[in-house]
């Protein structure tokens, strides 16, 4: 996390709103000398001073209310996941714990769950972003992923820095940018987490793209989506995913790719799950 993300993030999409988005009469940003809204008007919309929201957005100011960032929220038309981003660099999350240095493990239960999913790839990731469990499909879908050593088995990490995953994902940029997205939400609400500090550390020296991404200060996020995958074996593929929370182990979550019933890509899962060895149960690969 920088040192005046929240003023970078305000900054930032100020200057990718135009007038007529905020409702200013036709041809109001004409002869502008640059692109967006100026701070004044950022400022008269959200009810504070001109002066108040330069130092807000120069990281001079102190911790804006809760009134103020929903003003602020309201004139920059952010939406639900830009408004939570917006209050987590504010300070003013419920949850201010992070309990993400330790290494998180997979239930029995969970496993199970894995484990029945014959014909869908599916891993499970902790709050530092890390894998630590994957049935047999997604091994087989992802094997450059799954035997990388703990600390380094994150889809974000292989997705922006492996050469190899541009070959996979036959839209890497979109995928990718949606990885960074999602950084940024993980990065804000985890504001101590370190692993997620070092990560984001080795993608800002070692992927030519993440810098510009990351200064871009967009956030997302998806619980669902289709994925359009070019496996060496299986060939291509089309694959809806969905994202699932699991409550009883706060911060891990379910990823799920699968395809549609008598789809040519559900028929390709199939040759690929018979192409490898035989079944292997999903692994707790948290210590590995």
């Amino acid at each position: 996390m920088g040192k005046n993300d929240l003023g970078d993030f305000l900054r930032a999409r100020r200057a990718g709103l135009t007038p007529d988005e905020i409702g200013l009469p036709a041809g109001f940003g004409a002869g502008r000398r640059v692109a967006g809204l100026r701070r004044g008007e950022v400022a008269q919309l959200a009810g504070v001073s001109t002066e108040y929201y330069t130092r807000l957005e120069q990281g001079r100011a102190r911790q804006p209310s809760e009134q103020v960032l929903h003003a602020l929220c309201d004139a920059l038309r952010f939406d639900d996941i830009e408004r939570r981003h917006l209050f987590a660099l504010a300070g003013a999350t419920a949850e201010r714990t992070d309990r993400a240095e330790h290494s998180s493990r997979l239930r029995p239960a969970l496993r199970q769950v894995l484990d029945s999913m014959e014909l869908a790839s599916a891993f499970v990731s902790d709050r530092n972003l890390t894998v630590v469990g994957g049935n047999a499909l997604w091994a087989l879908l992802f094997p450059d992923v799954a035997e990388l050593p703990r600390r380094e088995r994150s889809m974000a990490r292989w997705t922006l820095l492996d050469p190899r995953a541009r070959l996979v994902w036959r839209d890497w940029e979109r995928v990718a940018r949606d990885y960074v997205h999602g950084l940024r939400l993980a990065a804000a609400a985890q504001p101590r987490n370190q692993h997620i500090a070092n990560l984001i550390g080795e993608l800002m020296m070692r992927s030519p793209e993440f810098p510009a991404w990351w200064s871009e200060h967009r956030v997302q996020e998806r619980s669902t989506g289709l994925k359009r995958l070019c496996h060496p074996v299986a060939g291509d593929l089309e694959l809806q995913y969905e994202i699932f929370t699991a409550v009883a182990d706060p911060g891990q979550s379910m990823v799920v790719y699968s395809a549609p019933a008598g789809s040519p890509s559900q028929e390709r899962l199939r040759l690929l799950a018979s192409w490898g060895r035989e079944p292997a149960p999903a692994r707790d690969i948290a210590e590995s």
